[in-house]
């Protein structure tokens, strides 16, 4: 099959955080299903291997491969860079999408130690990842950059409030990096999910009152999948995608404009 040349990343890699669940391995598997070679990381090492075997299965190919990284430590981004280059030569594009919110409920109640590690994991980290794999980007002149914020950042919350800051400072990281890095043809940019049906969030899902009031006012009226999500990394890995930097794509049935 000859794959359309605005979606077509053959021979190119692809390094996704959190990509053994969820959105992570979404984008994983489709961005393998259209020709890249993709990195497989989070924590556990298991949970990493058995994605590989499911993506690799899918596309009839050896497409993935694991590198398990905790993202809350920069020795451990390093290797899982290294390894990568190590690999396949070069990292064409970046995902950032793993992230932590290890406190539900209002603001004021937040331990000084949750608020760190989600500012850690949602921010810091995906700041020391993009800089060290940005500089052979630039240097190529040609790159990839996403990062997968929430429309958390857009409004406020009552039970997540420091993720959403979180989130809202994710966006504006990609604006500043988009003006940074955009002579260089890296193109930096932020996916903005609603609410999607995952582990991550079932919180916010798994109970149907608060699922019916998170979508009964969206246009859609509906809860999304992760692959509504991995499209659009799709896109803005290919050529479809590249005019695009500095923005936030916003994917969430509608809720933010009802």
């Amino acid at each position: 099959m000859t794959l359309p040349a605005l979606f077509d990343l053959s021979g190119q890699t692809a390094l996704i955080t959190g990509s053994s669940k969820g959105i992570g391995k979404a984008i994983a598997h489709r961005m393998a299903e259209h020709g890249a070679n993709v990195i497989i990381s989070s924590r556990k090492a298991d949970v990493c291997d058995a994605a590989v075997a499911e993506i690799n299965a899918a596309v009839g190919r050896d497409a993935a491969f694991a590198i398990p990284a905790n993202i809350a430590d920069k020795a451990s981004l390093q290797a899982l860079v290294d390894k990568t280059i190590e690999k396949y030569g070069q990292i064409d594009h970046l995902v950032c999408n793993a992230a932590s919110n290890p406190y539900f409920g209002p603001q004021e109640g937040i331990s000084d130690d949750q608020f760190g590690k989600i500012l850690q994991n949602n921010i810091i980290s995906n700041h020391w990842l993009i800089t060290m794999v940005a500089p052979a980007m630039r240097a190529r002149k040609q790159g990839n950059i996403t990062i997968i914020s929430s429309v958390g950042g857009l409004k406020a919350s009552t039970v997540i409030g420091a993720y959403c800051i979180s989130k809202a400072a994710d966006m504006q990281l990609a604006r500043n990096l988009a003006a940074e890095f955009g002579p260089d043809n890296v193109r930096v940019n932020c996916i903005a999910p609603g609410l999607i049906k995952t582990d991550f969030a079932k919180a916010l899902w798994d109970n149907p009152d608060i699922l019916k009031v998170s979508t009964s006012n969206a246009p859609l009226r509906r809860i999304g999948i992760p692959d509504e999500i991995a499209g659009m990394a799709v896109l803005l890995a290919g050529k479809a995608g590249g005019f695009a930097t500095g923005q936030c794509f916003v994917i969430d049935g509608g809720a933010t404009i009802a």
